[in-house]
């Protein structure tokens, strides 16, 4: 199985910071383009952003000014430095490779990756 782990996670107050890391264990970043995603109760997967092995990125409307993809391909470590959180960012985030099929970042260990996600919890 590949591991992908999450972390960084936590409950802060709107307006706080929270940096989230994904570190692999048998993958490597230079094949895919990685994103993060995330999941709020009831809502869909939704990709905040994603990052290729070029440099390559994008964000979601709803991060953009907020959030920064990076990665370490030293470290095998993709991060998401998250600022100004707002409520509405309240969600489990997780990293999977892009190619996944629609809905399947979240649920990626159907996919054979590792890797639980991240609670993220914003109060206001």
């Amino acid at each position: 199985q590949v591991q992908l782990v999450e972390s960084g996670g936590g409950s802060v107050q709107a307006g706080g910071s929270l940096r989230l890391s994904c570190t692999a264990s048998g993958f490597t970043f230079d094949e895919s383009i990685m994103g993060w995603y995330r999941q709020a109760p009831g809502n869909e997967c939704e990709l905040v952003s994603s990052i290729s092995y070029d440099g390559g990125i994008y964000y979601a409307d709803s991060v953009k000014g907020r959030f920064t993809i990076s990665q370490n391909n030293a470290k095998n470590t993709i991060y998401l430095d998250m600022n100004s959180l707002n409520p509405e960012d309240t969600a489990v985030y997780y990293c999977a490779p892009t190619y996944l099929p629609p809905g399947g970042p979240c649920r990626k260990r159907a996919y054979n990756f590792s890797g639980q996600g991240t609670q993220v919890t914003v109060s206001s």
